[in-house]
């Protein structure tokens, strides 16, 4: 591999860890604790949305995550993040996307990263250093 060629595998491979890694502490969070897949179906309900909706948290915080930490269909996962993003802070942060905190971040920037990440790799995909490149 050239210089390029690495760097370029190294990044993406970072970016996926990352992404992946930390999304799913989320998902792990979720399934240890299914209650917040109960509210979720709640506030689905109350957007006049069916609550089984709400089961797709796992599509978006375990499985998507593991796809692209393991870089198989590493677009698709990132779709699935950005949808998952979408979907969350609609039901749990639609108060909070002009909020600052007390320290003068973004209010949603944990958010913004998991929504601008997933977009990335959907454009950038797997790199090199994945099960299946693309």
């Amino acid at each position: 591999m050239t210089d390029q060629i690495l760097t370029d595998a190294v990044g993406k491979l970072i970016l996926r860890l990352s992404l992946g890694g930390f999304m799913l502490f989320h998902g792990v969070a979720k399934l240890l604790n299914p209650g917040t897949v109960e509210f979720f179906g709640g506030r689905l309900t109350e957007m006049g949305l069916p609550s089984l909706l709400a089961y797709g948290v796992y599509l978006g915080e375990v499985v998507a995550p593991l796809m692209i930490i393991v870089g198989v269909l590493t677009r698709v996962g990132g779709l699935l993040i950005v949808i998952n993003m979408v979907f969350a802070v609609l039901l749990a942060h639609s108060g909070d996307f002009l909020s600052l905190t007390e320290h003068g971040g973004w209010r949603l920037e944990l958010q913004g990263f998991y929504f601008f990440g997933g977009l990335a790799l959907m454009f950038l995909g797997s790199g090199k250093l994945a099960v299946k490149p693309d």
